[in-house]
């Protein structure tokens, strides 16, 4: 698992994107969809249409980087959502529960899962 710093803050893309997309095309989506700046130093993450595959967007001093990950069975547990665009922010906790394939959203039933806008 990668280690976070402090302060930094983990959102959940609620849409699914094109797993082609490549740097520039996350960060375009970090500004346009999500309404945040891709180079604050926290991660994105996005998921696939089908949800076996994801991607984490997280830039620091030195440049960005780019994280993907593809479940060989199952499919990664993302919330349910009505309304197009926003982000979910997660804890360091649920990334590692998310990132195994784990069922993560109701892990602290009390607190739930923010939207952020």
């Amino acid at each position: 698992m990668i280690s976070l710093p402090a302060g930094v803050r983990i959102y959940l893309a609620l849409e699914p994107c094109d797993m082609r997309r490549g740097f520039d095309g996350l960060a375009l989506m970090v500004q346009q969809s999500l309404g945040k700046d891709p180079f604050a130093g926290h991660l994105y993450i996005f998921r696939g249409k089908g949800a076996g595959r994801l991607k984490i967007l997280y830039a620091d001093q030195n440049g960005m980087c780019l994280f993907a990950k593809r479940l060989e069975r199952g499919r990664f547990v993302w919330p349910m959502t009505r309304t197009p665009g926003g982000s979910v922010v997660l804890t360091p906790a649920e990334l590692s529960l998310l990132l195994e394939g784990l069922e993560w959203r109701q892990t602290l039933p009390a607190r739930g899962p923010s939207v952020a806008g």
